[in-house]
């Protein structure tokens, strides 16, 4: 009976985590559709959200917009983008305005605010959900 139980209580959370995963779907990293750049790799995109760099390649101002604090799509992106968890996202942003190196990316509320401004400003950089993507903007990365 018991060895049921812990089977049939397996068997529940394994389900519950295949449909969490197959509900998320895949994010991309976006421009305006105004934007002159194509495609970025992963190291050019961390290195814009990280502060690193404050331009696109070929020279134009980039400026990098971030999803909420706590929302499932910022959590994967630096978890894929950068290798770093909440934590340490947290962690590097402390040390960078302490230190006077930088300035965490402006945050905004959801997908479609994020899509909304960078819709409207070649110079910004953002990420939403592939299913968000519409003609205003243009994937330059697919995070997988």
């Amino acid at each position: 009976m018991r060895f049921s139980l812990l089977r049939l209580m397996t068997g529940l959370l394994c389900a519950t985590a295949i449909g969490q995963a197959s509900a998320a779907g895949e994010l991309v990293v976006i421009v305006s559709a105004k934007n002159p750049v194509t495609a970025l790799r992963q190291e050019q995109v961390a290195d814009i959200f990280l502060g690193q760099v404050a331009s696109f390649p070929g020279g134009g101002e980039a400026v990098a917009l971030d999803q909420g604090i706590g929302s499932p799509e910022r959590d994967e992106f630096y978890s894929k983008v950068a290798s770093k968890t909440r934590p340490l996202v947290k962690a590097y942003w402390t040390k960078m305005i302490f230190t006077g190196r930088g300035q965490p990316p402006r945050e905004v509320g959801n997908a479609a605010s994020v899509r909304k401004m960078v819709a409207d400003n070649p110079a910004l950089i953002g990420y939403i959900d592939k299913n968000a993507l519409d003609a205003s903007v243009k994937a330059v990365l697919v995070i997988h």
